[in-house]
């Protein structure tokens, strides 16, 4: 079900402690982003945030319910404590988790992205003909 853009606004403004944040409209309802990261998702007028395995057991701890889609069962997206919905200053330390852990899954995805390009490199050096000297003929040329 889409999001009420009241909803989208008063979350906007809840997270808005960890800096810039920005909604994107996604599959029917909207990713929350902060520095071009999503950090949270918006479906049916609710709130979930990202986490990850360190961030994951605070809200689990806290009661915190998992968001779902279809038959997935578990995502890594959960709905803040009830009491954090209030004001920004409830939510920020929640939201500082959903940062922390995006940050951590980017920087995974670097890495990767950096051992891929290496192997790219390495890959393309091997196939690449040796330079031939100034002047030096052509093998089999006159």
């Amino acid at each position: 079900m889409p999001c009420s853009p009241s909803f989208v606004e008063h979350t906007l403004d809840l997270l808005s402690g960890v800096g810039p944040v920005q909604a994107r409209r996604m599959f029917g309802g909207y990713g929350v982003y902060h520095r071009g990261a999503m950090i949270g998702l918006l479906d049916d007028d609710e709130l979930f945030l990202k986490t990850d395995e360190e961030t994951k057991p605070r809200f689990l701890e806290a009661g915190c319910r998992n968001w779902t889609y279809g038959k997935m069962e578990q995502t890594r997206y959960f709905r803040p404590p009830d009491e954090a919905h209030e004001d920004p200053e409830a939510m920020l330390p929640w939201a500082l988790l959903a940062v922390e852990a995006t940050a951590r899954a980017e920087a995974v995805k670097a890495a990767k992205a950096a051992r891929l390009a290496a192997r790219r490199a390495e890959a393309e050096g091997a196939k690449k003909p040796a330079a031939r000297r100034p002047g030096a003929r052509k093998p089999g040329g006159t």
